[in-house]
This record gives C-alpha cells, sequence and structure tokens, in this order.
C-alpha cells in the first residue's frame, strides 16, 4: 500500500510561529552571517554558546560583538517556548510542559538514571494516529513542530539538568508521529548528533514510529546509524486495528516487510514496543504471535506496563501477567525486556500533564 502524502506528511501543517535561531544547522548560521556582513568564523562561536555552554540570552555571549548581537535580535528568537509547568517524581523523572507563540502545548520527558540521562521530546502537537489508549491524540493533530522547536525542547531539558550533567539519549517517542514530520524531525536529529551541536552519538538517538513503511525506508538510507522503534503493540491484526486507528493504513505484514528492509540496509536491529494492555492484548496467544513476528524479523521487544489515563478503558497487567508474557517470548527465544513505568506519579504517561493542564484552566474560567 503507498503511503498517502496528503495523509501522512503533515510537514505542510508547520506554521512558521516564529524565526527561531535552532532551525538553522551551522551551515545555514555561516551563510546568514556572510549575507549580513559578518565574518564566517563567528558562526561557530554562536553554535558553542548555545549547544555547548548552555547560555540562555544573546546577552550572555561576551565574545560576540554588539552588532552582531543587535542583528541576532532583530531577526531571531533563541528561545520561543514558555515553560508552563515542570513536575518531578519521586524516582527523579522530570515532565515540562511548554507553551509555544502560538498557544500550542507540547511536553518533554527527562529520564535519568545511573549510567544516562534520557530525554524523550515531541514531534507533533498532538498526534494523528490517535491510539485508543493514549492522551496525546485524543483531539488528534493540531499541527508540526518545526526542526527548531524539537532543538529547543532539547535545549531546554539540557538547561534544567544543569552544566554538569549531559543528555547522553533522545528517544522521539513523545506527542505526534515523527515519521509523519520526517523533514522536521531529520533535520533536528542532525543538530543533536553533529559535533557543532550536541554531539549525540546516532546510535543513542530512536525514533519511534507507528508504522510507516516508506518513511522507514527512507530512515534506512540516512548517513546515520539511528536506532528504529517500531510501536506494533499487537501481533494480531484485528486487535491491532482496535487500539491503533492508523493501522487500518498498512498491515502488519507491510510493516515488517519495511522493517526487513531497514535491517538488510542497517543491519541495525529494530526494537518493537508492545504496551501491555490488561485484557487486551495480553492473552497466551497475544504472547505467541508477537514472538512469531519478532523472531521472524531481526527484533528485540520492550514491554511497557501501561500508564492508565482517566476516562479510557484500559488497565495495568498484574506484575505476575507481566512476567508469564516475557517468560512465554523467551521461551519462544524472543530477546525481550521489561521497561518498567517511570513518573507515573506525574502523569507521565504521554499527552497526560498537557491533558490535565488544559482541564484545570477549564475549570477556573
Amino acid at each position: 500500500m503507498q503511503e498517502d502524502d496528503n495523509q501522512l506528511n503533515n510537514e505542510a501543517d508547520v506554521e512558521k510561529v516564529t524565526d527561531a535561531f535552532t532551525r538553522l544547522n551551522l551551515e545555514e548560521i555561516e551563510a546568514w552571517l556572510v549575507e549580513k556582513g559578518f565574518p564566517k568564523y563567528r558562526g561557530k562561536q554562536l553554535v558553542q554558546w548555545l549547544y555547548e555552554k548552555r547560555v540562555g540570552h544573546w546577552d550572555e555571549m561576551n565574545n560576540v560583538p554588539k552588532e552582531l548581537k543587535q542583528a541576532l535580535i532583530a531577526s531571531f528568537s533563541l528561545f520561543t517556548a514558555k515553560l508552563v509547568n515542570t513536575v518531578k517524581s519521586e524516582d527523579g523523572t522530570i515532565k515540562v510542559l511548554m507553551e509555544w507563540p502560538d498557544g500550542r502545548l507540547t511536553e518533554t520527558v527527562i529520564i535519568p538514571s545511573k549510567k544516562r540521562i534520557t530525554v524523550c521530546l515531541s514531534s507533533q502537537v498532538g498526534c494523528p494516529v490517535k491510539c485508543t489508549f493514549c492522551a496525546s491524540g485524543l483531539k488528534g493533530l493540531e499541527r508540526s513542530l518545526t526542526s527548531g522547536e524539537i532543538v529547543e525542547q532539547l535545549l531546554l531539558a539540557q538547561r534544567a539538568i544543569g552544566v554538569d550533567e549531559r543528555v547522553s539519549n533522545i528517544v522521539m517517542m513523545g506527542m505526534g508521529e515523527p515519521l509523519a514530520n520526517y523533514n522536521n524531525v531529520l533535520k533536528a536529529i542532525h543538530t543533536m548528533n553533529a559535533k557543532w551541536g550536541f554531539e549525540i552519538g546516532a546510535r543513542h538517538i530512536t525514533v519511534s514510529t507507528v508504522g510507516l513503511p516508506d518513511r522507514i525506508r527512507s530512515l534506512a538510507h540516512e548517513p546515520m546509524q539511528l536506532t528504529l522503534a517500531v510501536s506494533l503493540h499487537a501481533g494480531d491484526e484485528d486487535i491491532r486495528k482496535k487500539i491503533i486507528p492508523w493501522a487500518n493504513k498498512f498491515t502488519i505484514e507491510e510493516i515488517f516487510e519495511a522493517i526487513d528492509y531497514f535491517y538488510e540496509v542497517t543491519h541495525r536491529e529494530v526494537t518493537l514496543e508492545y504496551i501491555l494492555l490488561d485484557g487486551v492484548n495480553t492473552s497466551e496467544q497475544s504472547a505467541h504471535k508477537l514472538a512469531n513476528w519478532a523472531k521472524n524479523s531481526r527484533c528485540n521487544v520492550n514491554l511497557i506496563n501501561y500508564n492508565e489515563v482517566d476516562d479510557m478503558p484500559f488497565k495495568r497487567c498484574s506484575e505476575d501477567k507481566v512476567e508469564l508474557f516475557i517468560s512465554l517470548l523467551k521461551k519462544r527465544g524472543v530477546n525481550a525486556n521489561y521497561r518498567r513505568s517511570r513518573g507515573r506519579d506525574v502523569d507521565a504517561a504521554c499527552g497526560q500533564l498537557k491533558r490535565r493542564f488544559i482541564q484545570l484552566k477549564s475549570n477556573e474560567n
């Protein structure tokens, strides 16, 4: 089945809400400098101040001449988002709600552990996929984020953790479908990976998708060894269509043909994300169907117990059920890992913080 760009390529919906400096890569910054009559070498100074030294204002760039600062202020916003709410879980997870100049809201999650600091970034405001268990897509897609807005989320996360700490891993797994905003997501990822940018290794950057076959094939040819995660959530076609409306666009078989292509080109194993919804996709038969897909392709499985959302009918599994499901996969030779929920006490599931904030604002009015 061929992907319909009018339905899936939501990059056309990106609204230019401001001219953000973060949308520019080093080459584009240098070109702007030359056009404005400034030396090209100033570009490396600017990106060093922004990405290495993590400044929050043009005035903090103390080796940049006044005339250049004035030109930058007249042309760009350094930061465009307003931090609306920041909540910290007992387990250290930090969730940040950001408001963009057009009033739209997105979430970013900072997940620290002993060995790494992972940041989960959004790619869109809302989500077109509308998974029935997820708060992100309840109102559908509002718009896609620009590359600059995606980069800005990471900058604000870096500033939140302090100058002595460094983000080590990125997951494009927040609000939105990253591969439906392909060009903006990839441009932002290049900034994350670049030596002049965040210098985060490509293998530490995960792109998560519900499964857009043509875009998965395109991703295989990107000049970076990115990690691909596919949100499968069911190995049975009928169950998947019930919980993921977009599953009607592509069959599981079509998605796995693209996964196999990705592996053939990159030699990178793909991770299957699987949210356990008690009584929906947690039966022994569900485990065997998932195992069949994972074994026939070079895939690992990440199991996640459901983070319950108010007014949604789905429930978490008991730990005994989780362990049984894992054991069934492992008996079939599947490399299965259980990713324990983080930040449940601060509405960590995607879209929950935004939803609760909007509800509170509505009650105030």
